[in-house]
C-alpha cells in the first residue's frame, strides 16, 4: 500500500513536471528537440570548416551527436534533478509527498526526454548516411543508464548541499561549466598524448561518452574506456547520495 501511494504521487508529479516544463502546446516539445539539434549543427559547421574528416567515421553530425547526446544523459539529468526539490517545495507540505518523490519524477521525465530526443536525432542523421546505422544497443543502453545514474547520485548530494550551503551551488555551477570541453564530446581521448590523456580520463563522464559512442561505431575499440572505473564512480555517487539524502529528509522537508 505504501509503495502504491508513492507510485501515484510520482505519476502525478510527473504529469505536473511535463506541464510545467513543456506546456500544453507542441512548441515546448519542439524546443526540447531543437536545442540539441542546434548544438550538433553548430559543431558540425565549425569543425567541418577546419578539418577534412571527423575523428571517427566520415559523418561530422553523427560524431558530434554521439558525443552530445551521450553527454546529455549525464548533464541534463544532473541539471534537472538537482533542482527538483526546490521547484516542488510547496508540495512537501502534504504529508504523503516525500522529498524523494520529486527527485524520482524528474529523473524519469528527463530520461524519457533524452531517449526520445536521441531517437529522433539519430533517425534523422541515419537517413542522410550512405551506410545505414547498425547500433550496438548493449553499449548504448549501458552508457545511458550509467550516465543518468551517475547524475542521479550527484543530484542527491547536490539537493542537500545546495540547500545547506548556497555558496556551494554557485561554486558548483562555475566548476561544471568546462565539463562539456573535458568529456570527449568533440574529441577522442585516445587521440590525446600522455600525460594529458591520463589526466582527462579521471573524469568519469568521458567514459560515459566513450561507451555511448562505441555503440554507434563498431570499428571503435574505445581503448581508453574503463568499466571498473566508471562503475566505481556510479556506485559511490549513488551510495553517498542516498545516505546523505536519507539522513537529511527532515531538513529537506522543513527548510
Amino acid at each position: 500500500m505504501y509503495i502504491k501511494t508513492h507510485l501515484r504521487i510520482v505519476a502525478a508529479l510527473l504529469m505536473r513536471e511535463m506541464s510545467a516544463r513543456f506546456g500544453n502546446k507542441p512548441g515546448g516539445y519542439i524546443w526540447a528537440l531543437l536545442d540539441p539539434a542546434a548544438h550538433v549543427m553548430l559543431m558540425t559547421v565549425i569543425f567541418s570548416a577546419i578539418a577534412h574528416a571527423p575523428p571517427l567515421g566520415s559523418s561530422f553530425p553523427l560524431f558530434f551527436a554521439t558525443g552530445y547526446i551521450g553527454f546529455q544523459f549525464y548533464l541534463a539529468t544532473l541539471s534537472q534533478v538537482s533542482g527538483a526539490l526546490k521547484a516542488n517545495k510547496s508540495l512537501l507540505s502534504y504529508p504523503n509527498v516525500a522529498p524523494i518523490d520529486t527527485v524520482v519524477a524528474r529523473y524519469i521525465l528527463q530520461m524519457g526526454t533524452t531517449i526520445l530526443i536521441g531517437l529522433i536525432v539519430f533517425s534523422a542523421i541515419g537517413s542522410t548516411l550512405h551506410t545505414p546505422l547498425r547500433p550496438q544497443w548493449e553499449f548504448i543502453i549501458e552508457a545511458a543508464l550509467l550516465g543518468s545514474l551517475l547524475a542521479l547520485g550527484a543530484s542527491l548530494v547536490n539537493t542537500v548541499l545546495f540547500l545547506k550551503y548556497p555558496l556551494y551551488e554557485s561554486v558548483f555551477h562555475i566548476v561544471s561549466r568546462p565539463l562539456f570541453l573535458l568529456s570527449g564530446v568533440v574529441f577522442l581521448p585516445e587521440a590525446l598524448p600522455n600525460p594529458f590523456r591520463e589526466i582527462i580520463l579521471l573524469n568519469p563522464v568521458i567514459h560515459v561518452v566513450t561507451l555511448f559512442r562505441r555503440g554507434f561505431y563498431p570499428e571503435y575499440r574505445a581503448a581508453s574506456f574503463s568499466p571498473e572505473y566508471l562503475y566505481s564512480w556510479v556506485f559511490c555517487a549513488l551510495f553517498a547520495g542516498m545516505i546523505l539524502f536519507t539522513f537529511s529528509t527532515r531538513t529537506l522537508r522543513n527548510e
